[in-house]
């Protein structure tokens, strides 16, 4: 079966409706029910526990609480690195921008304005810079740390679709990075200015960032922004910054200038939070 066919049922789905319901389920404290649910999802994705600072699910209110859990002290030690994986999962795509164009899969490409809800003046920072694609799954540590030293510019809300971002979704719907609804963080660095796009997802319930707290909802279908003054959120590498209730990806944008990706990175290959990820 084609990718394109394969995602066509989404099309056709109820994607918004079913996404407040999922973030009804996964908010709501429903004791032993909920604890069902979470040993459900523990052993349908194989997530390890063992690395949880409270590994007992019973410990856990809602879906949303184990969805978000902490890690011990300790389990995702920071590399000697200027730049550090902000969080678990697997590579979709990391490169060098064409223009502004990145890719989003063998065939696919998008823009950079596009990404960031519109503003071609912040993407043409990034014009011939570098990018890349994260996915988190369902069984992977969902708190979204900082990569570098940053302190924040912007936060722009840009409402959108709410396709799967699963792999094959990425091959079968065109623009779907800057088709889906998405938190963009512009940072300045110490050295030079980046992005964090936080992507949703269908059942993606909501993002929060540590600074503003949960962005959605509202979905109110318009455009959002949300300034800052110089110092008002600066955060250190390997600080939280955001995390996904129910998962989905994160798109990083750097501007031009010589980045190297850690040579073991690959499209397809896994990640975890705090192992270098480029210099």
């Amino acid at each position: 079966m084609s990718d394109r066919l394969a995602v066509l049922p989404q099309y056709l789905l109820p994607k918004q409706a079913l996404t407040a319901l999922a973030g009804r389920i996964a908010g709501a404290e429903a004791g032993a029910l909920t604890t069902r649910l979470i040993r459900w999802f523990v052993g349908r994705y194989g997530v390890n526990m063992a690395e949880a600072a409270e590994p007992d699910i019973a410990q856990y209110p809602s879906f949303n609480a184990f969805f978000t859990r902490a890690l011990k002290p300790g389990a995702r030690p920071l590399a000697d690195a200027p730049w550090v994986c902000p969080v678990d999962g697997a590579i979709s795509q990391i490169g060098p921008l064409d223009g502004e164009r990145l890719v989003q899969a063998k065939g696919h490409h998008y823009t950079a304005t596009a990404l960031v809800g519109g503003d071609a003046a912040l993407a043409r920072e990034f014009n011939g810079g570098h990018f890349a694609t994260l996915y988190l799954s369902p069984r992977d540590y969902h708190r979204i740390h900082m990569p570098a030293d940053g302190r924040l510019r912007r936060m722009i809300h840009v409402p959108g679709e709410l396709f799967s971002v699963n792999p094959t979704t990425a091959r079968g719907v065109p623009g779907l990075f800057a088709r889906n609804e998405r938190v963009v963080c512009v940072f300045d660095g110490d050295t030079a200015p980046f992005v964090m796009v936080l992507v949703g997802a269908t059942i993606v319930g909501s993002m929060a960032t540590t600074w503003h707290g949960v962005v959605n909802p509202p979905r109110s279908g318009l455009l959002r922004e949300w300034n800052y003054a110089s110092g008002d959120v600066s955060l250190v590498r390997g600080q939280e910054m955001g995390r996904f209730l129910l998962g989905s990806t994160v798109v990083m944008l750097f501007p031009p200038g010589p980045l190297s990706f850690n040579p073991n990175w690959a499209p397809g290959g896994a990640i975890r939070m705090g192992e270098a990820m480029a210099s």
